[in-house]
């Protein structure tokens, strides 16, 4: 997620805490850098010029120039700024006195909108509330299709009547929402262009006779200005509520992120990363651990409430047990990676901890490896599992052609089990406490 923007910006500050003291010169050419980083990434020119600014003036005064520790002080100043620009605190969306709620999806066709619904839904439902989906797009067939298919995979109700008006689909979704004593009601509107004078009318009488409780626009984090220039028009006629930047984990600048907040006024509510419809796909938008993962320096808050969130605290515990007694096997190897798994790509996961952002720049993370190791596990006896010991050669063979891998795959995964049942041993051999501060969770 916005790698070259936070490689860049790492780097610049980085020089720049290795100064012993800082002049005016050294701060100017830092900012120059930073201007041309955040320029290449497709940020505004004008939120660019004004973060400068900002930054400028507070880096070249007396209280900085004469700290102990300078170059500290500019990495403060310009995350301080960059929280400030990305919006200074998270914003919840909002909930009706009397049920259901109703929230309205709007934005460009392609945008990713129809699956960030679902994911939406997938979402609140892991927060306890009961979703239903509403189909207003008429005009493609091929979406409410696709939300009928998400819906079913979510085990979420989705409201369609085919073609036909899209207010009174909507109205009727909402009455529906009450029979079947739904909380909350998402309405997947058409993609439109800001142009298209009639269809943004019909949004607009949407708007007006459904009347939801939170409107959101989802933007394509991928289309850098175009996303601000939509959102800005979007603004003016639907004076939605908040943003959401869909496809942050593609090959994106990160232009979008950084100015939709500053040109159009709404906060980033959500950002959606994948394709898979769960709520492990989207994270509600936090500015303050936006700026940390930009500056290079992690979202350790995020990773721990993923955590919290898919990890079996009971399995965790059961496993801690184990590992006192020394009785790791690779039945807990195997749980472990599930566990793993399920709170979303590892590149994402690897991006939140602190200083791995520019490690992982040019590191091509397989996304097919989990799966590999999980057809190896999964190709041996339960003896095998709890006693690797046992695995000759004929054993790895077997396995080998069991789970459509190499032996040398086999090979690695043992060898890998190894390393970590030594490096559990060392750890529980230096600490008196036991083990219980370990991240077992991310292994």
């Amino acid at each position: 997620m916005l790698e070259d923007l936070s490689g860049k910006l790492e780097s610049t500050l980085r020089k720049l805490r290795g100064y012993g003291k800082l002049t005016e010169k050294n701060i100017a050419d830092a900012l120059k850098e930073i201007r041309r980083a955040l320029l290449e990434a497709d940020v505004n020119y004008k939120v660019v010029k004004d973060f400068i600014d900002e930054v400028q003036k507070e880096a070249v005064g007396e209280e900085v120039l004469k700290s102990v520790t300078p170059g500290q002080m500019i990495v403060k100043i310009v995350n301080d700024k960059l929280v400030a620009l990305l919006g200074t605190s998270n914003t919840q969306i909002k909930s009706a006195g009397i049920p259901p709620t109703i929230i309205m999806v709007a934005g460009l066709q392609g945008s990713g909108k129809t699956t960030f619904t679902a994911k939406l839904a997938a979402w609140l439902q892991k927060r306890g509330r009961k979703p239903l989906l509403a189909a207003l797009d008429v005009y493609r067939p091929a979406a409410i299709q696709q939300l009928k298919v998400l819906g079913q995979s979510l085990n979420v109700p989705v409201y369609d009547e085919g073609i036909g008006d899209p207010v009174r689909i909507g109205m009727n979704a909402v009455s529906a929402a009450r029979k079947q004593m739904c909380d909350t009601v998402i309405l997947d509107t058409a993609g439109r262009l800001h142009v298209d004078q009639e269809m943004m009318r019909e949004l607009v009488n949407v708007k007006n006779r459904v009347r939801p409780h939170e409107i959101l626009f989802v933007a394509d984090g991928m289309t850098g200005q175009d996303a601000v220039n939509t959102a800005s028009e979007f603004a003016s006629r639907l004076n939605y509520d908040g943003v959401v930047l869909t496809k942050m984990d593609g090959d994106t600048r990160g232009g979008a992120a950084l100015s939709i907040r500053a040109v159009t006024g709404k906060p980033i509510k959500f950002m959606s990363i994948g394709e898979k419809p769960n709520a492990e796909s989207i994270e509600a938008f936090y500015p303050d651990r936006m700026a940390s993962r930009i500056l290079g320096m992690g979202d350790v808050v995020s990773l721990v409430e993923k955590a919290q969130e898919t990890i079996d605290q009971e399995q965790a515990a059961k496993l801690e047990e184990r590992l006192r007694k020394n009785e790791f096997t690779l039945e807990d190897f195997l749980m472990q990676l599930q566990q793993i798994k399920k709170m979303g790509p590892l590149e994402n996961l690897l991006g939140m901890i602190p200083g791995m952002g520019a490690q992982m720049k040019n590191v091509k993370v397989d996304p097919k490896a989990f799966s590999r190791t999980e057809a190896i596990i999964h190709s041996m006896t339960r003896e095998e599992r709890n006693k690797p010991q046992i695995l000759n050669g004929s054993r790895r063979k077997r396995i080998a052609r069991g789970s459509g891998t190499r032996v040398q795959d086999v090979n690695q995964l043992v060898k890998q089990y190894d390393q970590m049942k030594k490096m559990i041993k060392q750890m529980k051999g230096r600490s008196g406490k036991g083990l219980r501060g370990m991240p077992l969770n991310f292994m």
